[in-house]
């Protein structure tokens, strides 16, 4: 029972941008991993200050950031550029806040003040149309706890969902992600490569035509 308050409490201190880049799958994993003793260095966009609050949590010393998992910065937020996005829902299913709107083949937007900033949508974009740029404000406490509600809400949402393929590009990725042999998701992977394509020709398109006018 001691434990599990201790975990509570290291959670609520995480800044909840579920970023991953500790090395767990979320905040709350990371929390978890602490109180079986692993560093409490290891949470970039919480920086100083929150390693200040684990230390104290944890009676251990505070230590420096572990730069292994990346530096402090202030807080950002991601753009889509609304005209090149394909909807292949690949961000969507990317975002562990629900801070990202839209349907396959549909365009998709950010709703940037529920983005956490983690990037975890930009590697799965096919046609590189998510920046990244500064949030513009401070990451408070109160965006932490809201970070933290959509964020179970999420996870109690795709627990319910199951394994129900028509979902699967409507929802954030599942732990329990298809196979790699899984046809559906091939065929998923095939219709994404021809929209890369697609784009990629319309963008050099608009290119062309930039440069002759």
């Amino acid at each position: 029972m001691e434990s599990a308050s201790l975990a509570d409490r290291l959670d609520a201190a995480l800044p909840q941008t579920q970023c991953r880049r500790c090395g767990y799958d979320g905040c709350r994993p990371y929390a978890d991993a602490i109180v079986e003793g692993d560093a409490i260095n290891r949470c970039p966009p919480g920086g100083e200050a929150v390693i200040v609050t684990l230390a104290t949590l944890t009676a251990r010393p505070p230590i420096p950031l572990d730069p292994a998992h990346g530096t402090h910065e202030p807080p950002t937020v991601v753009r889509i550029d609304e005209a090149w996005c394909i909807g292949c829902t690949l961000c969507i299913q990317a975002c562990p806040v629900d801070a990202i709107v839209g349907a396959a083949k549909r365009m998709h937007t950010v709703v940037s003040a529920l983005c956490t900033g983690c990037a975890l949508c930009v590697p799965p974009c096919p046609v590189d149309c998510i920046e990244i740029l500064p949030a513009g404000r401070t990451w408070s406490a109160e965006d932490a706890r809201e970070a933290r509600l959509r964020y179970g809400a999420r996870q109690r949402r795709l627990a319910l969902a199951g394994d129900n393929p028509q979902r699967d590009a409507e929802l954030p990725l599942r732990r329990d992600a298809p196979p790699a042999d899984d046809p559906q998701r091939a065929r998923r992977q095939q219709a994404v490569a021809a929209a890369f394509v697609r784009a990629r020709t319309r963008r050099a398109a608009g290119a062309t035509k930039i440069s002759r006018a």
